[in-house]
């Protein structure tokens, strides 16, 4: 068994906003592990900036596990529990090893295209007429959940947009969800989250930045909107540090982002914790190309999750690999008579 990385710029299509700052590009990390005549592709999807494993010791560990291929499976993700995303690529490349079709790692009726996921159309950050145009665009196209990042223009704007919404949409037409990747202070999150409540928002994702876990658990313990932890989950690879964190905090959901928390194997563990708690959760993409949000959409559907799901960043890229997945009126699709162009080895 041999293995072999390359890395990969992903170019946007349009400069995409959030409260840490406009992203054009996303550098990303491809593994492909070969063993006789079968071939493995998976995605080391390191996000720059929040990523636990952008360290500066990223390449070195990839290549740690090319020359240690050879070793068991369970003794490599051990090994790199500190990488997540290495970790998931892992996952996916395996997983890929084994499948008599190189992308379909979780057949079923999702692959068939007998069926597809629910999915939120997503809002980026920037000016008033940038995030208005973009919520028509989603709404024209048959979306029925919209997710909007706030927290990188005004508030008073932001509140402006959503309440545009409202007006012409009830919340039984329109789920609206908000994320603000942490730009609230504790200070004032309480009063935001009161104001945000006058719009029937479903959830509101990290509204004040992780690792203040006193100040998170007061704000789930009052909140008039449930909140769901994204950022906070990052970095905690310890089963008994998530319990602990879950038990404290104690938040309406959690968010799962496969590359950022240690593939399927740490997401499940995060899943069945919050399921004995009975904190609800959902699964996004983070801004993987097509090959790993195609992993992360076969086995989001094998959860059986009835809630919309965050997997519509496939079309983000100007750059990305053509592929099977489709999104039409709200949900991600896989036409399984499309063929993929995957030629970067």
């Amino acid at each position: 068994m041999k293995a072999l990385f390359k890395k990969y710029i992903l170019n946007f299509k349009q400069a995409s906003g959030t409260s840490r700052g406009v992203l054009h590009t996303k550098e990303t990390y491809f593994l492909k592990i070969t063993d006789s005549e079968k071939v493995g592709i998976g995605e080391c999807a390191v996000f720059k900036g929040l990523s636990s494993d952008d360290r500066p010791d990223y390449e070195d560990k990839l290549h740690w596990l090319c020359e240690h291929i050879h070793l068991k499976v369970d003794f490599l993700l051990n090994e790199l529990i500190e990488f997540p995303s290495i970790q998931f690529g892992l996952e996916q490349a395996m997983l890929s090893l084994q499948s008599s079709n190189l992308f379909e790692l979780f057949p079923s009726k999702f692959t068939q295209n007998k069926d597809a996921i629910d999915i939120n159309g997503l809002i980026w950050m920037g000016s008033e007429s940038f995030m208005k145009q973009q919520i028509k665009d989603k709404l024209a196209v048959g979306f029925s959940v919209i997710k909007m990042k706030i927290g990188a223009i005004d508030f008073e704007t932001e509140i402006a947009l959503l309440k545009s919404i409202r007006n012409e949409f009830s919340s039984e037409e329109i789920e609206l969800r908000v994320d603000a990747n942490g730009a609230f202070s504790p200070k004032e999150a309480q009063e935001k989250l009161k104001i945000l409540s006058d719009f029937d928002i479903h959830s509101i994702e990290q509204p004040i930045k992780q690792g203040q876990i006193e100040e998170m658990a007061e704000l789930c313990s009052k909140t008039p909107i449930p909140i769901a932890l994204d950022e906070e989950l990052i970095g905690v690879f310890d089963v008994t540090n998530k319990k602990e964190m879950l038990h404290i905090i104690n938040p309406q959901y959690i968010i799962l982002k496969p590359s950022l928390v240690g593939g399927f194997n740490g997401s499940e563990e995060w899943i069945e914790l919050a399921d004995e708690q009975y904190i609800g959760w959902w699964i996004t993409s983070a801004l993987e190309s097509n090959i790993g949000l195609n992993a992360i959409a076969q086995w989001t559907y094998k959860l059986n999750s009835k809630m919309p799901q965050g997997l519509g960043t496939g079309s983000l890229f100007t750059n990305n690999f053509e592929s099977p997945l489709a999104v039409k009126n709200g949900h991600l699709h896989y036409n399984k008579n499309k063929s993929w162009n995957f030629n970067l080895f």
